[in-house]
């Protein structure tokens, strides 16, 4: 990261970033981090799944990338950043310390975020609205190996393209796209929330969970996913009038992570809600 970008951050209102998996393998820490760096807000919302416990009961994987990230946000909470970690069920051993801070970064099962525009949205991570979760957690842990193997095989497919100049992309979200069951899953997770914002009488939902961002009307409510930083590099963002932007970090790199020299443009939006 450059001194000169550090001198020149993207300046938002609130950051909302989800399932970073902090402790896995298939984390991308140097696109976090340098979004990180490369960006300021009021609010930064950690929304679950920072940390992957679960990944880290097979074996310690913590390089300093991942030692990097930690140290960017609580330097930002420092700063006088507000940042407010909400717990996922792969790091849900935070959910032990609810109302505690840690280097000034607060633990909360849930908020209710105001815009700069008046709306009202519950931000939580979304894994009690996963039946699969809920109600067979061996189940859930089974298929996550099974997600891990699939992006081990995407990194050597990021490899292979990246010595074709290719740009980043995903297998796993790909095939999510593909699977009849998968996108049925991610659908009625989506309209569960959406119920569940709707019931509370607020006007949308932030979440993160399912790896799968998205920024759409449901019904009479905003259903927002920050999305991940396994697959797509992904983070919801709050502009100083209120309005959500969905970015995607990686659409301004090339592939290749291990390159010299990384000199990102802005990233693009995917979607944005007025």
């Amino acid at each position: 990261m450059s001194d000169i970008k550090r001198m020149n951050p993207l300046k938002y209102r609130s950051i909302f970033i989800s399932d970073v998996h902090l402790g896995f393998r298939g984390c991308q820490a140097r696109f976090v981090l340098d979004f990180l760096q490369a960006t300021q807000c009021r609010q930064l919302y950690l929304v679950g799944d920072i940390v992957d416990v679960w990944a880290m009961k097979n074996g310690l994987y913590w390089p300093d990338s991942h030692n990097q990230v930690v140290r960017e946000i609580l330097d930002k909470a420092r700063q006088g950043t507000e940042v407010i970690y909400l717990p996922g069920n792969h790091d849900d051993l935070f959910r032990d310390h609810l109302g505690a801070s840690f280097g000034e970064v607060t633990v909360r099962d849930e908020v209710v975020h105001t815009t700069a525009d008046g709306r009202r949205f519950l931000v939580l991570h979304g894994d009690k609205f996963d039946g699969v979760v809920q109600n067979s957690l061996w189940l859930a842990k089974l298929g996550s190996r099974a997600y891990d193997t699939l992006l081990a095989l995407n990194g050597l497919l990021s490899r292979v393209r990246s010595l074709f100049g290719l740009k980043y992309w995903s297998l796993a979200g790909y095939l999510k796209h593909k699977i009849k069951n998968a996108v049925s899953y991610i659908g009625n997770f989506e309209q569960a929330l959406a119920r569940e914002a709707e019931r509370r009488e607020l006007d949308g939902m932030i979440c993160g969970h399912i790896h799968h961002a998205e920024m759409r009307d449901i019904a009479s409510v905003s259903y927002c996913n920050c999305g991940d930083w396994v697959e797509s590099c992904t983070a919801l963002v709050e502009h100083h009038d209120g309005r959500l932007e969905l970015l995607r970090w990686t659409d301004a790199y090339p592939e290749s992570l291990v390159a010299p020299a990384i000199t990102p443009a802005p990233a693009i939006a995917l979607a944005q809600a007025s």
